[in-house]
């Protein structure tokens, strides 16, 4: 749903185009509550995919709102508060759904195995309907937000009236900047790292000898990693270092590590998959305003492709399971060298050594 999110955005503006995602992703929480009481899987799923559309919106809104709404030369700095506000509460939720959805579980699925179909059925039912409390008050909190920013004194700027010199040499009707092209590129695998260094970590750890009670604990200490990245970035950039050398420094440390973790074994193997949310931290904030950086009145457009390339987080992670298939999950890991090597790549070419006057 990117491009036509993209052109939505173009049309009704980025204010206007953050509340109409979070009003979408309030009508995908809604459709909760019919396939919990249908227990239907297909429903759910639908759920999910409107959900998806709405933050597909939001995110095609938000990001470049967030670059354009101050300086160029800080814009990681403002991605990268948004980032910890997105860890944090990716940390928090599963914890307070599952203890509301999850509850009891593990004594629930013994117990189907030793009664009626009829009794199944019930508990079956009961245990559904869990979900329908918290995407109710999910999808009031998120219409409230619709109307807080649409109501709010936010300024809706528009990037079609700043000018470039690129805007101004561009053909009306294409988005062909290299700058953008590879930036897309560079997004794409850039999540596909950040997903298999999160989502993996525990069945490697696992792998390793580390039993899964300690191992369940891996993927929050990948977590807490790219959280001080976060504020690392929010601090050094760009007082200290500018967000191309940000870039490039991420990358090197990202392809340092993963070579590391292959290298070596057990805990230390695991600890340096979990570091990798370190650099993945200081990617994405600084990715994203060198793509959309000079392009204008386009910038929806390109800010709808950079959304799109996140899919690389559900396609490179399927290019690791099959690696850890064929040889193991250590070695698997080499998935990660030419993604880290793209993005250097991207840092090291698009290098703008006037990025400090350069205008979205």
């Amino acid at each position: 749903m990117a491009i036509p999110s993209g052109k939505i955005i173009h049309r009704v503006g980025y204010k206007k185009g953050m509340a109409l995602g979070l009003s979408v992703m309030a009508v995908g929480a809604i459709i909760f509550i019919p396939a919990a009481l249908s227990r239907t899987y297909y429903v759910f799923l639908l759920g999910l995919f409107i959900q998806g559309t709405g933050l597909t919106l939001l995110q095609t809104a938000a990001n470049p709102y967030i670059t354009i709404l101050g300086p160029i030369e800080s814009a990681s700095k403002r991605i990268s508060v948004m980032g910890i506000c997105n860890k944090i509460a990716g940390a928090i939720a599963p914890i307070v759904l599952g203890a509301i959805t999850l509850k009891d579980t593990d004594v629930i699925q013994s117990r189907l195995h030793s009664i009626s179909e009829v009794e199944s059925k019930l508990i079956l039912d009961d245990l559904s309907h869990r979900v329908i409390l918290p995407y109710v008050v999910m999808s009031c909190v998120l219409a409230a937000l619709t109307f807080v920013i649409y109501r709010s004194s936010l300024p809706d700027i528009d990037a079609s009236t700043q000018s470039s010199e690129l805007t101004r040499s561009r053909k009306p009707n294409k988005v062909q900047s290299p700058q953008l092209l590879f930036g897309i590129a560079a997004m794409f695998f850039y999540v596909g790292a950040e997903v298999i260094a999160g989502d993996t970590i525990i069945n490697f750890g696992a792998a390793q000898g580390i039993p899964l009670a300690t191992a369940k604990f891996f993927t929050s200490l990948t977590l807490c990693s790219m959280l001080v990245g976060y504020l690392i970035g929010i601090v050094c950039v760009p007082k200290f270092l500018s967000q191309d050398n940000a870039l490039k420094t991420s990358a090197l440390t990202g392809l340092a590590l993963t070579l590391a973790a292959i290298c070596s074994k057990g805990f230390i193997s695991v600890l340096l998959v979990a570091l990798l949310g370190l650099p993945n931290a200081m990617i994405f904030p600084t990715i994203w305003p060198k793509a959309i950086s000079g392009l204008g009145a386009y910038t929806k457009r390109a800010s709808s492709y950079l959304v799109m390339a996140i899919s690389g987080g559900a396609i490179i992670p399927l290019i690791y399971g099959w690696l850890s298939d064929k040889f193991n999950l250590h070695y698997a890991y080499a998935v990660l060298v030419p993604c880290y090597f793209v993005i250097f790549l991207y840092g090291l070419r698009y290098f703008n050594g006037n990025n400090k006057s350069a205008t979205i």
